[in-house]
């Protein structure tokens, strides 16, 4: 069921999600802090507690964004920039636990959904049947 779109104060990044991070340090660890409050506030929206997730931040090598990842019980999501394919940044799966890695099908969403949290959780929700604000449907 997609989510009320009433006003909600989530708040902007203020980053550029298309801009490269992989060979600048500075823009690397600036997208991770931005990428990790948007998850937070992701999580927020769902009404998650924070003891019901985990919020990780791998910054990887040169060449590459690293990654930030959202894992609930019920939903996997990591978010990264690639060059491989346009506005596929955004890794959604469904999961059975937080040691579940594998998880369900892999869905992919823009990284600009960042921006607007209502829009990333009804986009969750649709590739995520188990998905609902708080958690399990």
């Amino acid at each position: 069921m997609p989510y009320d779109h009433t006003p909600y104060p989530h708040p902007s990044s203020g980053f550029d999600w298309t801009r490269p991070v992989d060979t600048n340090e500075y823009r690397k660890k600036a997208f991770h802090r931005a990428a990790r409050k948007q998850l937070k506030a992701l999580a927020s929206f769902c009404g998650w507690p924070p003891a019901s997730f985990d919020l990780r931040s791998n910054m990887a090598g040169v060449a590459v964004s690293g990654d930030i990842t959202l894992h609930h019980e019920t939903i996997y999501i990591s978010v990264s920039q690639t060059r491989l394919v346009g506005d596929c940044g955004i890794l959604i799966r469904s999961c059975k636990g937080r040691q579940d890695y594998s998880g369900g099908t892999n869905s992919f969403a823009p990284l600009d959904l960042l921006d607007d949290i209502p829009a990333l959780a009804d986009r969750v929700a649709r590739m995520v049947p188990a998905f609902s604000r708080g958690g399990l449907a």
